[in-house]
């Protein structure tokens, strides 16, 4: 039964990782539009996603004001200093820093969650992980060995997605349609910062077409398939699972431009699924801490 609820949290986190996969080639074809201006809007339609999920009872998706509190620290903190720090540091380098948040969630599992514990393969796993991710990343462009203070915001939003992703688990329980009230919020101070900090911009109906897109997929839908992943899994096997993230989106952008993947990163799948099988691999002992 146990490592059926496994399986099934590691699915709905493959599918979140999936869906975030497209965010790369989707930000491309939208990098016309300021950034929290589309942050803002596609989670406003991907808030859109609760209402069903909630059998359009609104009643699911009141939290107490600390859950809330959790919700936009996550949702809105994560984005806000990414964006802040893609302004001030090279974007290959940024992005590795932000890819932080996988080896993130497994590493700080035990200082979150009690009675859990880190075995050596999860932290090997997480380890080659990250260092697949890196290859991924930086076999994508070349990287400058320069100092930029933008990465720091980067490390910042890598702890906020990890650490928001445990204290979901800490908090009273709440329903993951209320997700969608996270999301809610969270749009509306993005597009605060879009009149405070972004020039005004007409958007043609292909760009609200993929807005729309955008919202469904990996910046609303990957959101709610995140959080049912949490609730029903082992975040140390979650987190090496998310070191997929930066290279699908990787083959997804070379897909969608018509290239072949590089051997790097050919290299930096065989680490990054070789680390995700290590991690998900269920112990002998079935009497296992965790």
């Amino acid at each position: 039964m146990r490592a059926l609820a496994a399986s099934t949290a590691n699915l709905l986190a493959l599918g979140a990782i999936g869906l975030w996969a497209s965010l790369a080639a989707l930000g491309v074809a939208l990098s016309h539009v300021p950034p929290f201006l589309l942050t803002g809007l596609s989670l406003l339609v991907g808030s859109l996603i609760a209402l069903p999920l909630s059998r359009f009872k609104l009643s699911s998706w009141r939290v107490p004001a600390s859950t809330l509190a959790l919700g936009v620290y996550g949702l809105f903190g994560f984005h806000f200093l990414l964006f802040i720090a893609l302004r001030h540091a090279p974007p290959v380098q940024a992005n590795l820093v932000n890819y932080l948040w996988p080896l993130g969630i497994v590493v700080m599992a035990p200082l979150f969650l009690p009675g859990v514990t880190l075995a050596v393969r999860h932290v090997v796993a997480a380890l080659v992980g990250f260092a697949g991710a890196a290859l991924a990343i930086l076999g994508a462009g070349s990287a400058e060995a320069t100092w930029a203070w933008g990465y720091v915001p980067a490390l910042g939003s890598a702890f906020i997605w990890a650490s928001y992703s445990l204290l979901t688990r800490r908090v009273q329980s709440f329903p993951t349609a209320a997700i969608g009230t996270f999301a809610v919020v969270s749009g509306l101070l993005s597009l605060l910062c879009h009149v405070w900090l972004e020039p005004a911009t007409s958007l043609s109906t292909p760009d609200l077409l993929l807005i729309a897109l955008l919202g469904l997929g990996p910046l609303g839908g990957a959101f709610f398939l995140w959080d049912a992943a949490l609730k029903r899994g082992d975040p140390r096997q979650i987190g090496v699972l998310s070191f997929l993230t930066p290279l699908l989106s990787t083959l997804v952008l070379l897909a969608v431009r018509g290239e072949r993947p590089s051997l790097s990163v050919a290299a930096a799948a065989v680490m990054i699924i070789g680390a995700a099988v290590v991690a998900t691999r269920q112990p002998a002992a079935a009497s296992q801490t965790g």
